[in-house]
């Protein structure tokens, strides 16, 4: 399996974005066939680089998550990401975890903080890490894994001290070793910009920036969404939702010309790509690519 900070080196200087689909582990078997058996192999049709699986709250999708990511590349042959946090887990239980995900040949991790199980706020486990830079840090200790992290363009919802020292912050994750960046869900490109330019310009990160996209499939779901992460949503955005109400097909229809706007502008601005964030549904991410011309 490739490096994921190769495919962009290599579709760079290509001149050809990046295209990534982020999935996580379904609670149930009937979602487990949904996303293996539908939902992947229709989304693999649009020939894809690498894709993504998410690490539940506090470690509590592991298996799933590894599960998921090694038939991805021994079914599928496309590269995997797996994430990790240091939520609940000591030093000794990731070293022990990055051991597990190597021997899946598995070579690209996603390194966050991540979330507490039940919400809340952040506590460090005795004998593991508060930071995600400390992660990234010993992650690179390990061997030669890729290392992705998150970027917040509107900061994260948890830095009270406001986006500028988040970025700061992640100036420190990329200086522990990290590769590239996939940003938090967004809905004004405008916010992406700033938050490029300060990190490139004034911190001098040279690794990619990669947006990412989420399609709106329900007003009320967007909504909560968005008060989980922190994104705003844009005035204009939320008098459109507003209007549409609980038509969720006509707000799904929506959402896929608003996300293929805000693609083909983030493409023509020099984006390396776009990661979007499936639900682990495949309709709006291949109709969105379509509309792009790169299915």
């Amino acid at each position: 399996m490739q490096l994921v900070r190769d495919i962009y080196t290599v579709k760079g200087a290509a001149g050809r974005p990046v295209i990534s689909f982020e999935f996580f582990p379904p609670k149930t078997e009937e979602g487990e066939r949904n996303l293996l058996e539908r939902a992947i192999p229709a989304l693999l049709e649009t020939r894809p680089d690498y894709c993504s699986v998410t690490y539940g709250a506090g470690g509590s999708t592991r298996d799933k998550t590894l599960m998921i990511v090694d038939r991805i590349q021994q079914q599928h042959g496309l590269t995997a990401v797996a994430h990790l946090t240091c939520v609940c887990a000591t030093q000794g239980e990731i070293r022990n975890l990055l051991g597990q995900i190597r021997a899946l040949g598995v070579k690209n991790v996603l390194a966050l903080r991540g979330d507490p199980p039940g919400g809340g706020e952040f506590r460090v486990t005795a004998g593991g890490f508060e930071f995600s830079s400390q992660l990234v840090r010993f992650i690179r200790e390990q061997g030669n894994f890729c290392i992705g992290v998150a970027g917040f363009p509107e900061g994260h919802i948890a830095c009270k001290e406001g986006k500028h020292v988040d970025w700061v912050h992640l100036k420190e994750k990329v200086e522990a070793g990290a590769d590239f960046v996939i940003t938090q869900l967004f809905f004004d490109n405008a916010d992406f910009y700033a938050f490029r330019e300060e990190m490139t310009r004034k911190h001098g990160l040279k690794v990619p920036l990669v947006p990412g996209i989420i399609p709106i499939a329900s007003g009320a779901q967007i909504k909560r969404f968005t008060a989980l992460c922190g994104a705003r949503i844009p005035e204009p955005l939320a008098a459109k939702l507003e209007e549409l109400g609980d038509n969720d097909g006509a707000t799904a229809e929506f959402g896929i010309e608003y996300a293929t706007r805000q693609c083909q502008e983030l493409l023509r601005a020099g984006a390396p790509g776009i990661h979007f964030y499936t639900l682990n549904k495949a309709t709006a991410a291949v109709r969105i690519l379509r509309n792009l011309g790169l299915a």
